[in-house]
């Protein structure tokens, strides 16, 4: 792969996708941004079979904006079928595919709809490697917006996780999409990427809000209503033994961007 092969990504405009971007263009590779910003939708096709033109390979970290498993399953069926389709008669020689760490013991909302996304993308003519990657750094301030507040006291879920930096995910899906022999795979055990250190959401969340100065008690909750509330709580989400971990640790990654 020369310094000048095009790849493109999917989602560019995202959390992860903005740190795919940089990645590229900062190895030497060119970068095709594909998100509705830049005209490309991915679930309806419109504009792709033109920015796919001359790609070697694409880096999918589209996703839907919101956790509900009907929407995001539907976004991500289109999606996997548009890239694979449109890839294979454009000449795209490889997809690279970020999904998350634990999905296979999930059965509702939005890792049910990864899944799902897994096997759709699997499903085409086109050669895919998946990292499972843990969930981002960036997620925590996302969430806090979403959690219900009463009485002084947010609430978030129960939840272990091995939080990880974007731009450390970015990092390892350009080395994938970019080296010959890499640790991606297209069959189960996918590779997994998670930060250094296991931390439930509610110690994060409650880190997130010191620094801010914020005068909120964070606790952890499981909703009845969660057939998956049991798995979150008992670390479902976090990696196996053969997984790569890699820094910043979330307080690390609060202190870099402070010091932005």
């Amino acid at each position: 792969m020369n310094e000048r092969t095009k790849i493109a990504v999917a989602g560019a405009t995202g959390r992860l996708g903005r740190h795919i971007v940089d990645v590229v263009e900062e190895r030497g590779y060119e970068a095709v941004p594909m998100s509705r910003t830049n005209g490309v939708d991915v679930v309806t096709g419109e504009g792709l079979a033109e920015a796919l033109a001359g790609v070697e390979t694409v880096i999918d970290a589209a996703s839907h904006p919101t956790p509900e498993e009907g929407p995001a399953t539907e976004f991500f069926v289109a999606s996997s079928r548009n890239l694979q389709q449109l890839g294979a008669e454009a000449g795209v020689k490889q997809l690279v595919v970020v999904s998350i760490i634990g999905i296979d013991d999930f059965t509702a909302g939005f890792l049910a709809a990864k899944k799902v996304h897994e096997r759709e993308v699997l499903e085409g003519p086109l050669p895919v490697r998946i990292l499972r990657a843990a969930q981002f750094h960036e997620f925590v301030e996302p969430l806090l917006q979403w959690m219900r507040q009463e009485n002084g006291v947010r609430y978030v879920p129960n939840m272990q996780t091995q939080l990880v930096a974007a731009r450390t995910v970015a990092e390892a899906l350009v080395d994938m999409a970019t080296e010959a022999e890499s640790a991606g795979s297209s069959t189960p055990p996918f590779p997994e990427l998670a930060g250094p250190r296991a931390e439930t959401l509610a110690d994060v969340a409650s880190l997130l809000a010191a620094r801010r100065g914020e005068s909120v008690r964070i606790q952890g909750f499981t909703d009845p209503a969660d057939p998956d509330g049991a798995v979150y709580a008992s670390g479902g989400l976090l990696p196996g033994p053969a997984a790569t971990l890699a820094g910043p640790t979330y307080e690390e990654w609060l202190d870099g961007e402070a010091g932005e």
